[in-house]
């Protein structure tokens, strides 16, 4: 287990690096670039600039979070291929210095969605939360609320001259049914996975946030089944998935600790986003992001470290979105102090279990 912490860049991340290194166990950063249109290949000089800011503060950089795939390749227009193409190029850029793992989504629009990015808690802190209520309003009043909450600074996946007309957009799905954007993700993965295999570098689709439908959008990468479709349909090691505990466990339906289990016995898990969700009401669906401690949310962590660990997990971990704790103010969920706790909470869970077998 390789435990990482995702950075925004010195230039937009108000975490500095070195604060990073310096939490206990810290051994890498998940990183992106967020200037490039989305659709474009990632300029190598760029990418090398990140990594000798990653590497001079003495961690390294393996993972990349939010090579976003161009909408016009979800939607399966004739225009897909040009961007598949750069996708390639970009991954064969990142192969160069030394990337192993792209973690990626598939979702129609929206790249993740919440409706609060400050709900109060009781201790004082703030968190990120989603309610269903939140989401009866207009898409674009959803998004201009959630761009309004951001504190200036960038979201992943929530570019502002690509959601200037939500609607537009949504309208652009209004035929497209699940098994359609399934097939175009099968599309999209029989085109990159050769390249992948080729220089060494595994895909990991992050599941839907939240993983059932919003806006009347399909949603394919929402539970078990739909993981095991996507490992199927291009049968690979290089064919894996971001196991996001917060997302797949934002559905009560989902047995969150058997999924885990099956997929690291599979082998498919390279990348864990592993964090906790508190329900506000039993059977509900409204929820918001808890403290990582097992007491503090409606998953026992405990249980899910157990099952990457006894299942073979070798892969990266990082400790998913943070409360805002101690006055800490920056990008929702993003800042440092509580993924610092989330960090070594998770790191004592797997000393104990690697402790457990000696």
């Amino acid at each position: 287990m390789k435990m990482t912490m995702r950075w925004y860049g010195k230039q937009d991340d108000p975490v500095k690096i070195d604060y990073i290194r310096q939490v206990p166990g810290m051994t890498g950063i998940v990183g992106s670039l967020f200037d490039v249109p989305v659709g474009e290949v990632w300029p190598e000089d760029k990418i090398l600039a990140l990594k000798t800011d990653v590497e001079q503060a003495g961690l390294t950089l393996e993972v990349i979070e939010s090579v976003n795939i161009h909408e016009d390749i979800k939607l399966g227009l004739p225009s897909r291929d040009r961007y598949i193409e750069n996708y390639k190029e970009t991954i064969r850029r990142l192969a160069k210095i030394g990337i192993k793992v792209i973690c990626y989504n598939f979702m129609p629009v929206f790249d993740w969605m919440k409706t609060e990015m400050a709900y109060p808690l009781e201790d004082g802190s703030t968190t990120m939360a989603f309610f269903l209520e939140g989401v009866q309003k207009t898409p674009q009043e959803v998004a201009d609320d959630v761009m309004s909450q951001n504190e200036g600074l960038a979201l992943p996946g929530w570019e502002p001259e690509r959601l200037v007309d939500i609607t537009k957009l949504i309208a652009q799905y209004q035929d497209v049914t699940e098994a359609d954007l399934r097939n175009n993700l099968t599309y999209f993965l029989q085109q990159i996975i050769p390249v992948c295999e080729a220089v060494d570098i595994k895909m990991a689709i992050h599941p839907d946030d939240p993983p059932y439908s919003i806006f009347g959008l399909p949603r394919i990468v929402k539970n078990r089944d739909d993981l095991a479709y996507i490992c199927e349909a291009v049968d690979s090691p290089y064919n894996g998935i971001t196991m996001c505990t917060g997302s797949i466990g934002e559905d009560p339906d989902n047995d969150l600790v058997a999924i885990v289990a099956e997929f690291a016995k599979r082998d498919r898990i390279p990348f864990a986003h592993v964090r906790n969700v508190k329900f506000i009401e039993a059977g509900g669906r409204d929820c918001y992001e808890s403290a990582h401690y097992s007491p503090y949310g409606s998953h026992d962590l405990f249980e899910v470290m157990a099952a990457l660990y006894d299942n073979g997990f070798d892969g990266y971990i990082r400790p998913d979105h943070g409360r805002m704790i101690w006055g800490e103010t920056g990008r929702p969920g993003y800042g440092l102090y509580d993924r610092a706790l989330g960090a070594m909470y998770l790191t004592g869970l797997w000393e104990a279990l690697e402790k457990r077998h000696m």
